[in-house]
């Protein structure tokens, strides 16, 4: 995971002073535990790049707290329900649209998971893409503080669109309002997703980001359980190829 963070910082264009200093930091670290797989609720860590501070890779915890909720009891229910934020409405609703305006950050993953239902049960799809480079998702983050504990939380939320071809096949939750995906951002655009807000122009630009990507360089492979009983848990299971995949 040291080798991971370090080609993270690398691949995000750290400079050579800020690579040393992350090493110096990292080898006074504890271990860093592997994470193969964890769902939104269980609200981990993930890491991102912000736009406030774009050279560094930060941990911020799954599922935003809103800077004006009113005690922790209240944001921690609040985090169960804004793990994602839809792309459409980001600058409409409550909940995101100041984050949306002065807090974007980029999401670092090497994939992703989603359930496809088929004859009454569920069998999950592990995604990334076809030559496995790292993945830059586009979320958006907050900084909310208790003000009984002076406990500071960095939460974020996963900015979601309408899904490609790939992605509509697999998620197909009765449930849900349409097949969703995350905004991946391809390299060319991750700056101009952590660009600030100044007026229309900038406004139209990161809305014009907010879009599925393209079709064929994803691919997607059945994995083993991920929930209930039989779920495999954050182990290397979790993202070895569980049987021939359906698409």
């Amino acid at each position: 995971m040291t080798k991971k963070q370090i080609e993270y910082a690398n691949r995000y264009g750290a400079s050579d002073e800020d690579v040393k200093n992350l090493q110096l930091q990292l080898l006074q670290l504890e271990p860093i535990k592997k994470v193969f797989h964890t769902n939104g609720f269980m609200h981990w860590k993930l890491p991102v790049i912000t736009n406030t501070n774009p050279n560094q890779i930060q941990f911020f915890q799954w599922g935003l707290i809103p800077f004006w909720t009113k005690d922790l009891k209240s944001g921690l229910s609040f985090s169960n329900k804004t793990l994602n934020a839809r792309g459409e409405t980001i600058f409409k609703k409550p909940a995101f649209r100041s984050a949306a305006k002065n807090k974007r950050c980029i999401i670092i993953l090497d994939g992703f998971y989603e359930h496809h239902h088929i004859g009454g049960k569920t069998q999950p799809y592990h995604i990334q893409y076809k030559d496995e480079a790292i993945m830059s998702v586009a979320g958006l983050w907050e900084q909310w503080v208790d003000k009984t504990s002076g406990e500071v939380f960095e939460t974020v939320t996963i900015v979601t669109t309408e899904a490609n071809k790939l992605m509509a096949e697999i998620h197909n939750n009765p449930k849900a309002i349409g097949p969703r995906m995350p905004v991946i951002l391809s390299a060319d655009k991750e700056k101009d997703w952590l660009k600030p807000i100044e007026n229309d122009e900038d406004l139209a630009l990161v809305n014009s980001l907010i879009e599925p990507l393209q079709n064929d360089i994803l691919k997607a492979y059945p994995v083993a359980s991920l929930r209930g009983k039989a779920a495999v848990g954050n182990t290397e299971k979790a993202i070895e190829r569980f049987k021939e995949t359906l698409f």
